[in-house]
């Protein structure tokens, strides 16, 4: 009768786990995703990003991290 007991609130547990699951995955609009700020539909290259105070925002140099073999 315990072991039982103890798999039905083990499936019960699972189902309410997986359904929470579903319910979350659905989350977000649907649509394509938003350009990033600066982005144009021509290809070019977006002027210089500006800071809050109107002035231009130095860019640094570009840090490699372990995941670039991955990603590149």
């Amino acid at each position: 009768m315990k072991l039982f007991c103890a798999r039905f609130y083990l499936r019960l547990a699972l189902a309410a786990t997986l359904a929470a699951a579903f319910a979350l995955g659905a989350c977000g609009r649907k649509g394509p995703l938003d350009p990033p700020p600066g982005a144009s539909l021509t290809g070019e290259q977006g002027a210089t990003t500006v800071g809050a105070d109107g002035k231009p925002v130095p860019q640094g140099p570009k840090k490699r991290i372990p995941l670039d073999v991955l990603l590149n």
